[in-house]
């Protein structure tokens, strides 16, 4: 398939070993996105919505999830589905990894009964976060990225039980995570709103997180309680990460280095939490930038009503 996503091929890849092994069938796969669909039963919130999401948008790949989930369903006791952690030295799965590599560069694909002795790269994506883990802008640790509206969408700057109410749904989600990965770290821009939320939020679930900046002083012409929090929480910070080291001249430079911080965001993170109602068009933005970059699996949306 020479133009095509990981997603859509992880999906590809258990419909056709479901279809051409006969018998008892453990599909074992580090996509979440496929995993988590039968082992969480998405696919019946699927068609009873009519195939729409929890968002109450098309889901994604219906070609191909239909196919699949029918030939799951034609003898439920038959399938299980396990996760596995990608490039976790697990050797199946490091075999696999390889060999999609490889025909993916090549468009050749291989065949045999024993696995091959001589085997491609691994996949791109770990030469990539190896050689990200070097660079000391990016925090080691499973990255939780957390964004959300800035008052007075959520009751307004100060405290208020709209944003007491999002904080402590926030430390249940930070927590539930962290129990789940042990080097999990919440990245958050500290800008107001939400994303000091995310950082009390992460306090309080006993979770470290990094402050990633968009650029020096971002608070200067914030409302003094607003500045007085920042410059308490950039102390709690466990890193800070500053992605341009001058000051913007104009609102419109700002504006595209808060644009440069989503990417950085979306680029380096593992898993996101975006706060949104799903009316305001920026951060319906940002929750379609995360989805590409991470999967659709990996982003959670947190309504902000009680």
């Amino acid at each position: 398939a020479p133009h095509t996503t990981n997603q859509r091929m992880e999906i590809t890849a258990a419909y056709e070993a479901i279809t051409s092994i006969d018998g008892p069938l453990t599909v074992v796969s580090d996509s979440t996105y496929v995993v988590n669909c039968f082992r969480d039963r998405w696919w019946e919130g699927w068609i009873t919505r009519g195939w729409l999401n929890s968002q109450k948008k098309p889901v994604a790949n219906r070609d191909l999830w239909e196919p699949l989930i029918a030939a799951v369903r034609a003898d439920p006791q038959r399938v299980t589905f396990e996760w596995v952690k990608g490039h976790s030295d697990d050797p199946m799965n490091d075999l696999v990894d390889r060999l999609a590599v490889e025909a993916a560069a090549t468009q050749q694909g291989r065949s045999g009964d024993e696995p091959p002795t001589e085997l491609g790269p691994p996949d791109l994506i770990d030469r990539v976060r190896s050689s990200a883990s070097s660079d000391p802008l990016v925090p080691e640790g499973h990255g939780l990225v957390v964004v959300g509206p800035r008052p007075p969408a959520i009751g307004g700057y100060g405290d208020n039980p709209i944003a007491a109410g999002i904080r402590r749904r926030l430390a249940e989600i930070i927590d539930a995570k962290g129990a789940l990965q042990d080097d999990l770290v919440v990245l958050t821009g500290l800008g107001l709103g939400v994303e000091q939320l995310a950082a009390e939020a992460a306090s309080d679930a006993g979770v470290p997180y990094v402050a990633v900046l968009p650029f020096p002083d971002q608070d200067k012409v914030w409302p003094a309680d607003g500045k007085a929090r920042y410059r308490q929480l950039l102390k709690g910070a466990k890193a800070e990460v500053l992605l341009q080291a001058n000051v913007p001249a104009t609102k419109q430079q700002a504006g595209a280095a808060l644009a440069r911080r989503d990417g950085w965001l979306a680029r380096h993170a593992a898993e996101a939490v975006v706060v949104w109602d799903g009316k305001d068009p920026a951060l319906g933005k940002m929750v379609r930038s995360l989805q590409d970059h991470l999967g659709e699996a990996e982003v959670w949306v947190l309504d902000p009503a009680p």
